[in-house]
């Protein structure tokens, strides 16, 4: 009998680096969607005359980009080093324009946040809502692009689908902060932004789940699989309540911490996803190998072929 296949590493170590992010980061990525996603509430209550969708929005979107500040701020060490990060514009890098989006963003924000508070800022605040709306998309999938960019085996071949996962998130927090606080009456364009977000989020971290192979296993074990599946589960009934409790102010609001819990879940299974696929070694041989196999394969049909 062949006993089964042990992989290691030289010394123990492995073979892919595991990010040195802390639990700060997945926070980042949840504090960041749900400002874009409070954004584009604002955006929408304004647009169609909710202001208690447009107050809460533009409210929430400067308290959750503010959280993101200080989570990413607190990773970085130094608050310089987020300052060093402004002095470049790289467009090949997620990063660097990651910081710039969230940099403008946050001035939109506060500016729409700053109107709420003081009436003769009214004008300013519409532009700057509609700015933060404009930046809102990229602020909610620039991280999911960060992560697939990385060699992190479990978040790299994600690629195409993280920016769903992560958009839907965003859009299905956002809802949440509408559904808990406009009346029910106002909360319409929230309860569509809950079911498009929702069904995005849901389809996305189903592909993530199931169509990678051997690099979906990290999702569904461990952390990652106990978080994801918790999310999956609020995050359906999160919509179900958004969409069939349209008459009751306190099913919306339960619909939307149901929702803003799901979120914050998808971001931190999507994390310790990825993190559990860099320290076992398999997750990088057995790819690897498969890869060359059927480029072997491609080649030695190719050679028959002439």
């Amino acid at each position: 009998m062949v006993p089964p296949a042990d992989f290691r590493s030289y010394y123990g170590r492995p073979i892919v680096k595991a990010a040195v992010w802390r639990h700060d980061i997945p926070a980042y990525l949840f504090t960041g969607g749900l400002a874009a996603g409070s954004a584009l509430l604002a955006a929408g209550g304004d647009a169609t005359g909710r202001p208690a969708l447009r107050r809460a929005g533009r409210f929430a979107a400067l308290g959750a980009v503010a959280a993101s500040g200080y989570f990413l701020i607190n990773d970085l060490g130094r608050p310089m080093r987020f300052l060093h990060m402004l002095r470049v514009a790289k467009p090949t890098s997620p990063m660097s324009m990651g910081t710039w989006v969230f940099s403008a963003f946050s001035a939109a924000a506060g500016v729409a946040a700053a109107a709420e508070v003081v009436p003769p800022l009214a004008p300013f605040g519409t532009v700057g809502q509609y700015g933060a709306a404009l930046t809102a998309p990229a602020l909610a999938t620039y991280t999911a692009v960060l992560l697939a960019d990385t060699a992190t085996p479990s978040w790299h071949a994600a690629y195409p689908e993280l920016p769903f996962v992560f958009a839907g998130s965003a859009l299905a927090s956002g809802a949440g902060i509408g559904l808990i606080a406009a009346p029910a009456d106002q909360a319409g364009p929230a309860r569509r932004m809950a079911a498009l977000g929702a069904a995005l989020e849901l389809y996305g971290a189903h592909r993530v789940e199931t169509t990678k192979g051997l690099l979906s296993e990290p999702y569904q074990q461990g952390k990652a699989g106990r978080y994801l599946r918790a999310a999956r589960t609020l995050t359906a009934l999160g919509a179900a309540g958004a969409v069939l409790g349209r008459r009751s102010r306190v099913a919306s609001a339960l619909a939307g911490v149901s929702l803003l819990t799901g979120s914050l879940l998808t971001r931190f299974g999507i994390f310790e996803g990825g993190q559990a696929s860099a320290r076992d070694p398999k997750y990088t041989v057995v790819p690897q190998r498969e890869r060359l196999a059927e480029r072997a394969a491609a080649d030695g049909g190719a050679k028959t072929a002439e």
